[in-house]
């Protein structure tokens, strides 16, 4: 019998992307301080990439010490400017500051996925996908945030590609489950080879 799979996050975006693919699978969210454990990474000077996959491992482990013979998948997602770390936006404001700062460059977002059995780590991946934003106009983005703010004020950088988020940009480079916050195909290889899913 396959081990049973627990998704250790609350994100919906994540449980739809698994329940789509067929995958069986009960959730939990991890109890983990997450502004903490980023800032303390943050002070030490630590990269997006092992920020984004120290704190994957951090949920994982967690829901991973209580769950007897579970397969549990951690996940977390950084967006990455230039080796600064940009996260959800406190407020309407604070998204108009993230999207001016974004506005003509190019980002990345980083998707670590982090997988523990019994306490232990069995397998992890951090998906990284490059985005360049347009020249918007200031009336754009003041008008894009009035409109999408109970949407994005839970996403990192304030836009979901998914939706209106996407009119912000002028060139994607990586796989689109990456923008998500999942490495689908590197997550779902690695369970059919485990025998957690069927091949």
């Amino acid at each position: 019998m396959a081990d049973p799979i627990i998704l250790a996050s609350s994100s919906e975006i994540r449980a739809t992307l698994l329940r789509n693919a067929g995958v069986p699978f009960t959730t939990e969210k991890p109890r983990v301080d997450e502004e903490m454990i980023r800032a303390s990474l943050e002070a030490e000077e630590a990269s997006p990439r092992d920020i984004a996959d120290f704190l994957a491992e951090a949920k994982a482990r967690k829901v991973s010490l209580k769950a007897n013979g579970a397969l549990v998948i951690g996940c977390d997602q950084v967006l990455d400017l230039d080796g600064s770390v940009m996260s959800k936006p406190a407020d309407p404001s604070e998204c108009l500051d993230q999207l001016t700062t974004l506005r003509g460059k190019t980002h990345r977002l980083l998707s670590a996925a982090v997988i523990y059995k019994d306490g232990e780590p069995l397998w992890r991946h951090v998906g990284v996908v490059r985005l360049t934003m347009r020249e918007f106009s200031d009336d754009f983005l003041r008008d894009y945030v009035d409109r999408n703010w109970e949407s994005v004020r839970w996403s990192v950088g304030g836009y979901k590609l998914e939706e209106e988020g996407v009119r912000l940009m002028s060139r994607i480079e990586g796989d689109y489950f990456n923008v998500l916050g999942l490495p689908m195909i590197e997550l779902l290889n690695y369970l059919t080879v485990r025998g957690a899913l069927p091949a």
